[in-house]
């Protein structure tokens, strides 16, 4: 099998050494080559000519979720196709989120010798994903989760503290998470964020909306957190969002969160949905948007599409 392993050498927990053991394991059984990224982006433009050039079988991404975001983004610049290239991970970042809900291992080395042995008895995946439109500019693929409102900021306010060279941590994400909701909540009297839902009349006065792909939405340590429990791989998207987020509800929604054995926070002031198709968050201002833990700015309206079947997957 000829296989493109990309490479992200900033990747959290990526080093010079987990690379070689990597290289040289993949090597041993495939067809290999070796590419490492040098901007924001060049994950997916790899990603995107080896689609384009069918030069490889197999694209394996060592990095974190934002390096398996851009080679899903390039895979599919095209579009779900059977000539895509299979994808495989191997996590090399902070959280890990797409990995770690796979079922794969949390250490590349182990992750590794999963990937070798599903390679051995030709396992794989097929796995729909998310897909956010926004008028005017690219279309972005998404494996686990989009955000609109508050976790967005939050996202923002981290990657501010890494471009000043502080390591990502979830010790990080909480510090800025804490500062951010009272930020907002002294800003912040009623929710910008409507949902619209062909059919449906419109929801307004959402604070946040997290749109999830799969579950569970991210990791607190080794702690999953579940805002859309029954989101899967095999179904269409799931949103949750707050109207709300006093020093209260907030409480109540973090156990909920924090609860695996539950089904999701519940209370007056959550907006809850299951396998959607289709459906559009519209904000009255910009607000910060995020997929797979990447901000993109700020946006004032998104489209989101779930996609079945999108991507095969080697597990």
């Amino acid at each position: 099998m000829r296989a493109l392993l990309v490479v992200n050498p900033k990747a959290t927990t990526t080093s010079e050494r987990t690379r070689d053991v990597l290289t040289h394991a993949l090597a041993s059984d495939l067809k290999l080559e070796v590419a490492t990224t040098e901007y924001r982006g060049h994950a997916r433009d790899l990603a995107r000519q080896a689609a384009v050039d069918g030069t490889v079988d197999l694209v394996v991404s060592l990095g974190g979720d934002g390096t398996v975001n851009e080679v899903v983004n390039g895979l599919l610049a095209q579009g779900p196709s059977e000539r895509v290239p299979r994808l495989a991970v191997v996590p090399g970042g902070s959280t890990n989120v797409f990995a770690r809900t796979l079922g794969l291992p949390n250490d590349a080395v182990e992750a590794t010798g999963a990937l070798l042995n599903a390679l051995e008895h030709r396992r794989e995946r097929v796995i729909g994903l998310g897909k956010a439109m926004t008028e005017g500019l690219p279309d972005r693929w998404f494996t686990f989760c989009a955000g609109l409102g508050f976790d967005a900021g939050v996202v923002g306010r981290v990657e501010q503290r890494r471009m000043a060279g502080q390591r990502s941590t979830h010790a990080l994400y909480v510090q800025e998470a804490l500062r951010h909701y009272v930020t907002e909540r002294e800003r912040r009297k009623a929710g910008p964020i409507a949902i619209r839902i062909p059919g449906q009349d419109p929801v307004e006065g959402l604070v946040f909306s997290i749109v999830s792909n799969t579950s569970p939405w991210t990791f607190l340590g080794n702690r999953p957190v579940y805002p859309s429990p029954k989101a899967s791989f095999d179904t269409d998207l799931d949103l949750f969002a707050l109207t709300r987020m006093t020093v209260a509800s907030t409480a109540r929604t973090v156990r909920g969160l924090l609860d695996g054995a539950g089904s999701g926070p519940k209370g007056r002031h959550v907006v809850s949905y299951h396998d959607l198709r289709h459906f559009t968050l519209v904000s009255q201002e910009p607000v910060p948007f995020q997929v797979d833990g990447d901000h993109l700015g700020d946006r004032t309206d998104v489209s989101f599409t779930g996609v079945r079947r999108a991507l095969r997957v080697i597990v």
